[in-house]
């Protein structure tokens, strides 16, 4: 079955379709070592050459649960030194669900599987992700009953959220949208500054690793995974 280039390339994890499309136009890409044109579909068959690199035909997907430490950024990008993918150093090319701010750590997805990214990025809107914060000052009734009804960011609302205070300074957090540092933002709004940041939760998937450490999601997880972000 043949499959377009583009299409094929970011399923595989080695770059978007765009990029894909671009490295067409700039004649970086061999297919059977003649220049491909953009639609042009592939298969099993080909030999697939990028700057003169044979890229193999490995369609094992790979699905991982990763423990980022502070100071790992979420970035493919090799020019950055503390890129995620070179952090995680996994024998295939990976690259990870959404993001987590360089200063905080916790919970993250990796896979090689461009699909899979795209559909639980549209329903990350619509399931859990647990956080546990600690603040700068003593946390107020005031603050997690604001908090819980959602503060205005980024010329938005953030939706509702569930909270629980842990001790005086750190709560924990329950968010089903994922905006732009949003609970840092958040408590900014309030005069508080995040002191630490550990996400310990993606949906049904549990942080239960020591830091900087991976392990493959089990065939449960997957299947669980994969009928939450099925599309109707």
């Amino acid at each position: 079955m043949k499959t377009r280039l583009n299409k094929y390339l970011s399923e595989i994890g080695y770059c978007s379709r765009r990029k894909a499309d671009k490295l067409i136009e700039d004649k970086r890409i061999l297919i059977n070592d003649i220049y491909p044109e953009i639609g042009q579909k592939i298969d099993e068959a080909d030999t697939i050459k990028i700057d003169g690199k044979i890229i193999a035909h490995d369609n094992k997907k790979v699905y991982l649960l990763y423990n980022k430490p502070v100071g790992i950024t979420s970035t493919t990008d090799p020019k950055d030194k503390t890129n995620i993918v070179k952090a995680i150093n996994y024998p295939q090319r990976l690259f990870h669900v959404g993001r987590l701010d360089k200063d905080s750590e916790g919970l993250i997805i990796m896979t090689n599987d461009g699909d899979i990214v795209n559909k639980i990025l549209r329903a990350e809107h619509h399931h859990e992700k647990e956080y546990i914060v600690k603040v700068d000052k003593k946390i107020t009734p005031y603050f997690i009953k604001s908090m819980q009804q959602g503060v205005p960011i980024l010329d938005t609302r953030t939706k509702p959220a569930k909270l629980k205070q842990i001790n005086d300074k750190t709560f924990s957090i329950i968010l089903t949208e994922g905006l732009n540092r949003q609970i840092r933002r958040m408590c900014q709004y309030f005069n508080y500054q995040v002191v630490k940041l550990k996400r310990i939760r993606i949906m049904h998937l549990p942080l239960d690793l020591p830091k900087g450490k991976y392990r493959h999601l089990t065939k449960e997880e997957l299947d669980l995974l994969f009928e939450q972000i099925k599309e109707n």
